[in-house]
């Protein structure tokens, strides 16, 4: 019989004060999270240094929510901050094609053939964000029937990458998280736009498991998962809403 992998131990909460500060000129301006007066590093041993004041309270305020121990896996926008500052200086071609791809199968242009209320469901609630990225943001997507992957414009493809590539680090991260936590990139652009909260963005990304769980019913373990999505989005809501 194989032995169970001990679960992984979380450091102790070993600070008292959390506060935010200017940082040093050295950090290139932006605002720091400070423990006791010192700032946290990043797994590669950067500062946590964020560009907003209110982005930096936002990842401050989790840091002291934590009680007896440090749990990363309720400090989503901690999480994100090091994304962004370890991840995305060095790889944002990378990531802006990731968020070109999403856009590319984005679940809004997917829809439905039956049965009748649900496809006349996706195209009330869909097709207005889908109008709005056309119109807005210059990014034209193309609806189809069924689930056979069907091209967008090459157009509209290389005007979201552009759109991603020219975000700063902090919004590229958000970005890319988001389109991949929603399968649609349309979605996670209107969320940074403020078009749509993190909530109404989630239930629109599963309009097809909502409308199922009306017709019959939702599981313990659906529930659960719906609830920790809820989590996610509404962090990335407040991360953006910080960044603006």
């Amino acid at each position: 019989m194989a032995e169970k992998t001990p679960p992984i131990e979380k450091p102790r909460r070993f600070y008292k004060a959390v506060t935010v500060a200017p940082a040093p000129a050295e950090n290139a301006g932006g605002f720091a999270v400070l423990l006791d007066g010192r700032t946290p590093k990043s797994p590669a041993k950067s500062p946590l240094v964020l560009p907003s004041q209110a982005l930096a309270q936002l990842v401050a305020d989790e840091w002291d929510a934590q009680v007896k121990v440090i749990d990363s896996t309720i400090m989503p926008a901690t999480r994100l901050a090091f994304t962004a500052i370890d991840r995305i200086a060095e790889t944002r071609a990378a990531v802006a094609a990731e968020v070109a791809a999403y856009a590319g199968s984005d679940l809004l242009c997917y829809r439905a053939d039956h049965p009748t209320p649900l496809v006349e469901r996706q195209m009330r609630e869909w097709q207005p964000v889908l109008d709005w990225a056309g119109s807005m943001l210059g990014a034209p997507f193309t609806p189809v029937t069924g689930i056979i992957h069907t091209p967008q414009p090459a157009e509209t493809l290389a005007r979201v990458e552009a759109l991603a590539l020219a975000l700063d680090d902090f919004s590229l991260a958000g970005l890319a998280y988001a389109s991949g936590l929603l399968g649609s990139t349309v979605l996670a652009l209107a969320i940074r736009a403020g078009q749509l909260d993190g909530q109404r963005a989630l239930d629109l990304s599963r309009l097809e498991e909502i409308f199922q769980a009306d017709q019959w019913g939702q599981d313990a373990e659906a529930r659960l998962r719906a609830d920790n999505l809820a989590v996610e989005a509404a962090a990335l809501e407040r991360w953006f809403a910080a960044l603006r």
